[in-house]
């Protein structure tokens, strides 16, 4: 694990734990070797850090292309950071983040493909479908509960609120499902993971 990256995990955790109660339920769930798809709700900004968290060895991430800009470039390529272009995907990145995932580690994706503005959880995107389709990776779904209360689309400023990360059971599609072709087989596989994610509640 590099430095930069094991320090930022080190202190965003203990600061999300200090000032949100942070906690991961069903943590013994999460798959540690092999690829992964992290998949969950995207409820904040503060969700590819508070799903990293919960990982104790590295994970990627995919960030907007326009991030990776002076020192900013540096410290996202420190932090496992992927540049995607969400106005125009192109073919380089998607290959990327197949073939980091083809080499056993593990990326996080928001199936929804945008931050919540209601706190609900939103459609899935095609692309997660093709991305599990092409890789073959087990998908690991995770729901976020609060980020949205600590730091909402569109506000600049952090509440206190406490964050809780369900786990889910590891989903493996079979070899029929991955065979799926085009837009609608694609989005087939996305709407399961996005219907898993939404099975999952905070215990009672």
């Amino acid at each position: 694990m590099r430095t930069i990256y094991w320090l930022g995990i080190i202190i965003f955790r203990s600061a999300t734990t200090a000032l949100f109660g942070y906690r991961v339920i069903g943590k013994e769930k999460l798959v540690q070797k092999g690829g992964v798809v992290v998949a969950a709700n995207h409820e904040s900004f503060l969700d590819p850090p508070l799903l990293g968290i919960a990982y104790d060895s590295e994970i990627n991430y995919l960030a907007r292309k326009t991030l990776f800009k002076g020192f900013f470039k540096w410290l996202y390529t420190q932090w496992n950071a992927v540049p995607i272009d969400q106005e125009r995907p192109d073919m380089s990145s998607l290959k990327q983040i197949i073939k980091i995932l083809r080499d056993e580690a593990r990326v996080v994706i928001f199936p929804e493909g945008a931050r919540t503005i209601d706190g609900k959880l939103q459609p899935a995107q095609a692309g997660t479908g093709l991305i599990v389709a092409k890789s073959k990776a087990v998908v690991q779904p995770i729901r976020i509960f609060g980020a949205r209360d600590c730091l909402p689309r569109g506000s600049g400023r952090i509440r206190l609120a406490r964050i809780t990360l369900v786990v889910g059971d590891p989903i493996q599609f079979t070899q029929e499902e991955l065979s799926a072709k085009g837009r609608n087989g694609y989005q087939k596989i996305a709407d399961r993971i996005m219907a898993e994610i939404a099975l999952l509640e905070l215990p009672s």
